[in-house]
Order: C-alpha cells, then structure tokens, then sequence
C-alpha cells in the first residue's frame, strides 16, 4: 500500500510517498507537484491521490541500496516497451551475458556506483576476455543508458559513466568528485570534530567554486588554486589565516591524490600561501573584567566567564568539566574532557572526549577559594534541584559540574550566544567568548608571569604558540626597557 502526504517546500507544494520496496523495506519518495502553495491546496490533495493510485513501487526502483546487478534486472524490465525490439534484445544479452554476471560479485550498489567501478569492468574485460573495441562500446552504451534512467529516478544526480572512455581506459574524474570521495573515505579514520571541520570547508567553499569549472581531477594546475585563494580574499573578503585553512584541506586531499597516482604532482605545493598577519585579539583589562564580574554573578553565564577569564579555558573544556576533576582536599581542578559541538551534514553533533585537544592541555590548576565557594555552591543547587524535580531530573549528565535546573549539560552554543547577549544588554564592550581567554593570559603577562607559566596554565603544546599570540599585549615591558637605556640619551 502506498501513502502520501503534502509538504511545502520553496512556496510549492511536495508529494511524499511511502511505500515498501522489494526488500520489505519502508521508502519515501519526494515528488513535485508544480503547484504553488497559495490557493492550490485541493489540486495538490487530488494530485497526490491519484500519484497514489498509480505508483508502483515494484517499478519505482526507488532503493538507493539496491545492488547494481539487480538494477540492471529491474532496469530491462522497465525498458519493455520504451525502445525497439531489436534495440531491447542487444541491451538484454549484453546486460545479461557479460555486464550483470560481473557486478554480481561486487557489491556495489546504484547510488553509489563510481566511475572507478565502472572503468574496472571495461579493463576485466579487456584483459581477462579479450573484448574487442567495438564489443566495449556496446556495454558502456547499456550502462550509461541503464545509469541515465537512475539520474531520472533521483537515484542519483550525476551519470559515472559520462565521466568514463571504455576505449582508452582513462577515467575522467572531476576535482569536485574527488574531494567528496576523499571525504568519504577519511570519514572513520580521523576525529568527528576533524572531519565536520574538512566537510563544513570542502562542501560549503571549495566545491561550490570550482564546480562550475567541470575541471578534471589531473586539470587542476597551480594556477587554478591560485585563483580561488585571490577569489577568497578579495571578493569573499575572508582574512588569511581562513584562506590558509582552505589551502590546508586542498593539499591534505591532492597529497592523497599524488600517493595513489592519481597525479603527478601535487599543484597545492607550488602556490604562494597568503601571509597571516600578527593576531592582535579584542581582551578585557583588569577594570573591564571586573565588570563583567559583577553583572554575571549569580547568572547561568558566570561559571563559563569564571573559568574563560580566570582560568583560560577553552569551551569545550568548561562544559567537558566534570565533578571528578575536582579535589576539594587538595584544592586542585584537573582539565582532562572535552565536549565539543560541530556540525555534519547540517546536523549538530556533540563530541564527547576523555581527552584534552593535545598532551599539554590536560592540566592541574589550583583551586582558589572564590572558586572553591562557587563551585560548592552550584553543587548545593544541583542536589535541591534533583529533589525538586524528582523522576524529571535529567540524570544522564549527573557528572556534569555546567548543567541547567533540570540536569540537563549546558549545549557549547549556549555559551557563545549568551554571553553575546550578556555584553550588549550591559552595554559592554563587545568581544568574543574566547577573547576571555587572551584576556587571561594578558593579565598574567602584564603582572610578570614568564611565558614558560603562561604556557603551561593555557595549556599550550608549545610554547612558541604562547609568544606569537600574546607577547604584543602588554606595552609595560617595552617602557622598562626604554627607562633601562634611558640614562644613554643624548640631551
């Protein structure tokens, strides 16, 4: 039985069919109905029933699962009727002698059938049966017709087998491809938070540029990239620092490409990296700081601004704070987890780590005794707030210290946001969360803490990261050295 409903989607009315395939297995299929949503509801509602009635799913082919193999079997079905006979009865023994038997022993399926796949079948056949040119021809006309209905279904959007020559063996894949394939298969072998950072770039920014250029993968010179960084810079207006990491991604992927001989050299190594200014953070003094101080007391915000300003921490490392890294005996507060937000796909993940982000952020710090009364406090709270709720306190987080009245873990965008909010409702200077941070780390260097402590309370790998950023922060050290020589002065 197929059902259906109606849905808006751009000011148009969408049909949505479920139904079950050949596998047993539920489906839904989205299908236009041309009608704008204003004054045509009963036209969609009498279109969508009889789309009802008529849908087969034994035909539709809709399952995206489906093996190419039995794609093909379904696919011949359907052509009945569609093309000559003679035309039918050459498609049906190629596709039944030789192209079905092969792909039955892989298992690929139609949506995600590659151009790769489909030049390994033409060298199985030019090297284990001898086919003729003309023989390679007639296969590769079968799949690409057979692949082109698959683009009518919206099995998938484009056709592999356009981007392939059975003749000479050359499979033409386009640099956009490439980069959604190296995505894909970098997917389990890196951190989430790593992956959403390569997918957001390479999906959102790389591919939509150079998309419209159609370049192939072994096309792409130095120039090319070149071109896309200058684009980024002067017409997107993006800072250096963001172009780079674009760059980054863009040699990480053509490296891979090199490695397999897919290219000859990497073009990624043979551009000009645009220079990255001198950082030079917004930070609250002493004076600014106390301010805000005193207009989160007591606020959800005032545990994040405490541990951002005080501390130094990292948000992910405040909302990864747990009640275990606190040893109110020893009067000590250990970073070692992490909760990280990102994003894939469009959908928000959250990354939980027993680990800090490298070795040297996983760190002691003392417990100092306005803290120690803070955090003695939301503790206090957290257990009158599980009484008061009973069975609806959220009881998944309880090692959790940033968690709300219900139990439930403060989300890291909650943070950002409100803390923005903060500011500007308290006409504060505007500055972002993680400029508390080089806030923290100012304050220290400007009351004589060396670099090397500096370093070590952030949490930093190295300690050439603490020089680059914060040396500049403080001028009191550049007046002492000008009152050290001042005595040399000519008068």
């Amino acid at each position: 039985m197929v059902t259906g409903h109606l849905r808006e989607k751009n000011g148009y009315f969408q049909m949505i069919l479920t139904y079950k395939d050949m596998d047993g297995k539920r489906q839904t299929k989205s299908v236009s109905t041309g009608l704008p949503v204003k004054g045509n509801k009963k036209r969609a509602e009498t279109l969508l029933w009889k789309t009802r009635q008529e849908f087969n799913p034994d035909t539709a082919m809709s399952n995206k699962n489906m093996l190419f193999a039995d794609f093909l079997k379904k696919w011949l079905q359907e052509l009945i009727g569609r093309v000559d006979a003679d035309t039918y009865a050459l498609y049906a023994y190629d596709a039944k002698t030789f192209i079905i038997p092969y792909f039955k022993d892989t298992a690929v399926t139609v949506a995600k059938i590659k151009p790769g796949d489909i030049e390994g079948y033409y060298q199985y056949e030019r090297t284990e049966k001898n086919a003729l040119k003309t023989a390679l021809l007639q296969y590769h006309e079968v799949i690409k017709e057979a692949l082109d209905y698959a683009v009518e279904l919206e099995l998938i959007r484009d056709n592999p087998a356009d981007q392939v020559n059975p003749i000479s063996g050359e499979v033409r894949i386009l640099f956009t491809d490439f980069l959604l394939e190296w995505l894909e298969m970098i997917k389990h072998n890196v951190e989430m938070t790593t992956y959403a950072s390569y997918a957001m770039c390479i999906k959102s920014c790389i591919i939509p540029y150079f998309k419209e250029f159609k370049l192939a993968l072994k096309d792409v010179t130095p120039k090319h990239i070149q071109d896309y960084y200058q684009y980024e810079l002067n017409e997107k207006g993006l800072s250096a620092s963001t172009v780079i990491h674009r760059h980054a991604n863009i040699r990480k992927a053509l490296q891979y490409a090199y490695k397999v001989g897919l290219i000859a050299f990497n073009p990624a190594d043979r551009i000009e990296r645009p220079k990255i200014a001198k950082f030079v953070g917004s930070i609250y003094d002493a004076g600014e700081l106390e301010a805000l101080f005193a207009v989160v007391k007591n606020k959800p915000i005032e545990l994040a601004v405490i541990l951002g300003a005080f501390y130094g921490l990292r948000r992910s490392e405040i909302v990864g704070l747990k009640w275990d890294a606190i040893d109110f005996g020893k009067k000590t507060l250990t970073i070692k987890h992490t909760v990280t937000e990102v994003r894939v796909d469009g959908k928000a993940i959250i990354v939980e780590k027993d680990r800090t982000k490298t070795k040297s952020s996983h760190r002691t710090l003392p417990l100092v005794e306005p803290f120690e009364k803070l955090l003695r406090r939301l503790k206090a709270e957290q257990e009158r707030d599980q009484k008061v709720c009973g069975k609806d306190y959220c009881r998944e987080y309880l090692g959790y210290i940033y968690v709300n009245e219900l139990g439930e873990r403060i989300k890291p965008g909650y943070i950002t946001r409100n803390f923005s909010l903060t500011l500007k409702n308290h006409g504060l200077k505007k500055i972002r969360f993680h400029d508390l941070r080089h806030s923290c780390a100012s304050l220290l260097y400007a009351n004589g803490v060396s670099l090397k402590e500096i370093q070590e309370w952030l949490g930093h790998s190295d300690i050439s990261t603490t020089s680059n950023i914060y040396t500049h922060l403080d001028f009191s050290s550049k007046v002492a050295s000008a009152n050290a020589i001042i005595g040399v002065y000519p008068s």
